[in-house]
């Protein structure tokens, strides 16, 4: 049996994310290129500066997972909120799943804030 593996690497060359399906490669791909700009952004206008790396990287990822989202706030709309299912990804040449917060109690926590 011949089993197809996908692997995304983060711009440094590092493993991010291996796995058969590839619809899931190549959303991961994309959101890690979103976020990688992001991030870029959010250092040229010094932005939270003292933000240490690792959480800037949680951060621009879980923003460009939830990309629709996002967007239908800045718009003004109410958030439409999508269930981002986990992704498994391999750090420190070990896989892992790396689960995303769910946007449902984040928006929840930002209305009840507001």
């Amino acid at each position: 049996m011949i089993e197809i593996e996908y692997v995304v690497r983060d711009q440094k060359g590092a493993e991010r994310l291996r796995t058969t399906d590839k619809k899931a490669a190549d959303a991961y791909d994309k959101a890690l290129e979103s976020a990688e700009r992001l991030a870029e952004l959010l250092r040229h206008d010094k932005i939270l500066p003292d933000l240490p790396e690792s959480d800037l990287e949680e951060l621009t990822i879980y923003l460009a997972r939830n990309a629709k989202t996002v967007e239908r706030i800045l718009k003004g709309k109410s958030a439409e909120i999508e269930t981002i299912e986990p992704v498994e990804t391999a750090k420190d040449d070990s896989e892992t799943v790396e689960e995303q917060p769910e946007a449902t109690s984040k928006v929840a926590n930002l209305r009840a804030a507001g």
